[in-house]
């Protein structure tokens, strides 16, 4: 039944007239070339079995560009990136350029000017992937965190006085307004709503008094719009306990954009590691793209080396299907790369028994045979669907 179905989309996508996608492609440093042109060679591959097209600007940006132009996110490549329905973006990041300034001039620059509102990580420990926590199951692991993404500490507010003196003061704002908190708890009712209606609030409201109300508040004032949506409350410190010893606790998490930036890192150890962890930065009203990204960083150290899992990176590419619609396409590639990484004995370096363009070949041969019915689709529920439901009308 599930070759017949996916058959049945294949033809009819050939058959008809193609729908087109404008894709901005932004590989940056490190190890995001790599990856990224991996991702590449699976839409290739994608477009053609599902009958849809992508027009594709690849846009130089990150430490050489920016050593070279001075150039970041303002100006010009805001003008490129603007115009295009999403983007796909490798990493940013290099020991050349000091820390703080790709960080704060293009991507939170990006997130802030494009409305971003939501980071969208997927926390699913997918079949025959390998996880640190002892007898943890797919079953037990299969949640979303929803975090905020333009507000909190990362708005880039502050300042210091007295510098390079004993008597140095540095103060960092966090701005949290009802609007972008009420928008991002919105998203994650209605995306509670599409999976198993349980909807959990992660803060430290016992702390940040005056923030924690506003989210708290925030919360149970949408909530009665979502009476079918079960709602619970988990201090970010009790958080980091939970996450790894009963993650099947949770469903959706909605979170600030600091804590939400924690989080998420221990849910992809949890996962099988940085490697195979894929985001979505949502811009919920299509006002701007949405950004997709594998979150494992540039890695400098190993660039060029041929050791990168491209695996994150594609399935932020199953990510960004899903957004645009090709919702059939994104859970194909998806079940692809799960089916490859099931079969590798490590997730990065020499371990993962091929080179990462290798790895990236393994994905597309097996991405033709899902669609083909030979490789069985990956079954439960899908982010992918997720995204679909979740989305902003």
């Amino acid at each position: 039944m599930q070759a017949e179905a996916m058959e049945m989309t294949t033809m009819t996508g050939s058959t008809s007239e193609k729908r087109t996608y404008s894709l901005a492609v932004v590989p940056g440093d490190g190890i995001g070339p790599e990856v990224t042109g991996c991702a590449l060679a699976v839409l290739d591959r994608a477009q053609e079995l599902f009958g849809f097209a992508t027009e594709r600007e690849h846009i130089d940006a990150g430490a050489n560009h920016y050593l070279a132009t001075g150039e970041l996110f303002a100006g010009p490549i805001e003008g490129r990136l603007r115009g295009k329905d999403a983007i796909l973006f490798g990493s940013m990041g290099d020991p050349s350029v000091a820390p703080g300034i790709l960080e704060r001039g293009f991507i939170l620059a990006m997130r802030q000017t494009f409305a971003q509102a939501v980071n969208l990580r997927p926390v699913r420990l997918y079949p025959g992937v390998k996880t640190p926590i002892a007898d943890l199951t797919p079953e037990r692991c299969d949640m979303v965190i929803v975090r905020e993404n333009t507000e909190g500490a990362y708005v880039g507010r502050g300042s210091t006085v007295h510098a390079g003196t004993r008597n140095a003061v540095a103060i960092q704002e966090s701005i949290n307004t009802r609007a972008g908190v009420e928008r991002v708890i919105e998203y994650s009712f209605r995306l509670a709503a599409s999976r198993r209606k349980k909807l959990t609030l992660c803060h430290k409201t016992n702390i940040l008094v005056e923030a924690g109300k506003l989210w708290t508040e925030t919360m149970a004032d949408v909530a009665k719009r979502y009476p079918e949506v079960e709602t619970d409350y988990v201090h970010v410190d009790a958080m980091c306990f939970h996450l790894p010893i009963s993650p099947e606790r949770f469903d959706v998490v909605v979170t600030d954009n600091l804590f939400g930036d924690i989080i998420t890192d221990l849910g992809a150890v949890i996962q099988g590691g940085l490697g195979v962890a894929a985001s979505a930065n949502l811009n919920l009203d299509g006002s701007a793209p949405s950004m997709f990204e594998a979150i494992h960083g540039s890695a400098p150290d190993i660039a060029g080396k041929g050791f990168a899992n491209p695996a994150g990176a594609v399935l932020s590419l199953a990510m960004c299907l899903a957004h645009l619609g090709e919702v059939d396409a994104a859970h194909a590639v998806e079940t692809a790369v799960v089916s490859v990484l099931g079969t590798m004995e490590g997730l990065s370096g020499p371990a993962m028994g091929g080179s990462t363009d290798e790895v990236g070949a393994r994905i597309v041969e097996t991405l033709e045979a899902v669609v083909a019915g030979t490789v069985p689709l990956l079954a439960g529920r899908s982010v992918m669907e997720g995204l679909g439901a979740a989305a902003s009308h």
